[in-house]
């Protein structure tokens, strides 16, 4: 953030040669700087260069208020938000008004007696970005009170009559005046309520209690909805429909490259590989597996489509996998928490609740939905293997269980235990560069789970036995 501008009065800010712009024109003015600039303009929003954004972009270019149309999780309210980043860093307000006034150019009766009274000695403030954003989740218990205003009934006993627009209490919309204002899933939002919203994207002017208060509000109107709410449970009254300038649909990521691009972007970060000793680290194929498993999940038959799977899914699953390897660390002594693949069972039961199955039982112990899970999450790791080990040489470990010697693995099994085991492990410098481990910085943890992705891989793929019991998992030939 840089410091604020140095105007502090309105004179000040006259002779600065300062104009007023309305948002709109100011989100255009910097977009299309940043478009011929080469420049990323929309940062952290992934999957959607090719598809949504180019719309989005046009939108904001034809000063349009937009609705996002998507599933759950598709990144809808983090693309809201991320629009702010194209307003100006600061903007100047007149110090103390409630819609947030351009002191060129006031709109409020209060504003026009602060200039004549002050004249240019009316003191100025600057108003960051990150303060030009209003957002509102639409519930069925939103009032027009919440969104527009209502009389405020402290300011009418104070002496001031019914008559008096000074007597209003400003709603969020008027609020954000001069910023951007969203509403997320706006379907769900009454439709009696929704007709308030008809005046301030067509005449941008609102109504309190039979007041017509001649306000003309300057903002950027963003609405996000879910196709299901869209049709079943709610809906957005035609005629707000018609008022909103763009549709755009949003989607998952198409490439799994942009999958898991999003899961290291989501996800908290150290758990993927910080620098820290103390910080758990999951590896590129472990994190291959659940942007794999996640995909599969949305396309599954049993998956009930019309409500999708969230991204939150993903990234949920990925934290669940790193405090499975930080809790085995703890227990068992690791110098550094390395997640492996006996940690992926417990992404199951932990994301059961994420997914709504097309033809759920009553019974909510159904174990059918666990085992579909299972399956998908198997399913998975063999695409991964296929990917990652493809044309590498294994027979070497394969060997190793031709006198009936086993493996034992488990959640709470620790890396040395594990490779103590195995011994000498043919090929392992080729297996770590395969699963992107940096030559050089290999550790008996990455070891270790290189090593168990191996043997679970030649389980999936015929060439070795796997018996589970609980937490215990032997290999064996």
């Amino acid at each position: 953030m840089t410091e604020t501008p140095a105007p502090t009065t309105l004179g000040e800010l006259r002779a600065s040669g300062a104009t007023p712009i309305g948002v709109k024109a100011e989100l255009r003015k910097n977009l299309l700087a940043r478009l011929a600039a080469g420049a990323t303009t929309l940062p952290g929003i992934v999957g959607f260069d090719d598809t949504v954004l180019p719309e989005v972009e046009r939108a904001l270019i034809a000063g349009h208020d937009l609705v996002l149309l998507g599933e759950r999780g598709q990144g809808k309210t983090r693309l809201i938000r991320t629009l702010v980043g194209l307003l100006d860093e600061w903007t100047p307000v007149l110090v103390g008004s409630e819609l947030n006034e351009h002191p060129l150019a006031p709109v409020s009766v209060w504003a026009h007696r602060q200039i004549a009274e002050h004249g240019d000695a009316t003191p100025v403030g600057w108003l960051h970005r990150s303060d030009r954003f209003g957002e509102k989740l639409a519930t069925p218990d939103t009032s027009v009170g919440d969104l527009i205003g209502d009389v405020d009934p402290i300011k009418v006993a104070e002496g001031r009559t019914l008559g008096d627009p000074e007597t209003v209490h400003y709603g969020l919309v008027p609020r954000t005046n001069r910023g951007i204002f969203s509403i997320n899933e706006l379907p769900d939002l009454a439709e009696r309520i929704q007709v308030a919203l008809l005046n301030v994207l067509e005449e941008r002017d609102i109504q309190i209690r039979g007041y017509r208060v001649r306000l003309p509000l300057d903002l950027l109107l963003v609405a996000s909805a879910n196709p299901e709410d869209y049709t079943n449970r709610g809906r957005i009254i035609t005629p707000l429909k018609d008022r909103f300038g763009t549709e755009v649909r949003t989607h998952y990521p198409i490439e799994l490259a942009d999958e898991i691009r999003l899961l290291h972007q989501e996800a908290q970060t150290s758990w993927l590989g910080g620098d820290a000793l103390d910080t758990p680290l999951v590896p590129a194929h472990l994190v291959e597996i659940m942007a794999r498993f996640t995909r599969l999940v949305r396309e599954s038959s049993q998956v009930d489509q019309r409500s999708g799977v969230s991204a939150r899914f993903a990234i949920a699953g990925l934290e669940t996998i790193a405090a499975s390897a930080v809790r085995r660390a703890a227990v068992a002594g690791e110098a550094r928490p390395v997640a492996r693949v006996v940690d992926l069972p417990a992404v199951v039961p932990a994301s059961r609740g994420k997914v709504e199955f097309a033809d759920a039982g009553s019974d909510p112990e159904d174990e059918r939905e666990l085992e579909v899970l299972e399956h998908l999450l198997r399913q998975a790791t063999a695409q991964t293997f296929r990917a990652r080990c493809g044309g590498l040489d294994l027979t070497g470990l394969q060997e190793h269980f031709a006198g009936g010697e086993v493996v034992e693995s488990g959640d709470l099994v620790s890396a040395p235990e594990l490779m103590g085991q195995v011994g000498t492990v043919p090929n392992l410098a080729q297996l770590l560069g395969r699963l992107g481990v940096p030559e050089g910085e290999e550790s008996a943890e990455q070891a270790a789970a290189a090593v168990e992705f191996a043997l679970e891989g030649l389980w999936l793929t015929r060439r070795l036995a796997k018996d589970t019991d609980g937490n215990r998992t032997v290999y064996g030939s």
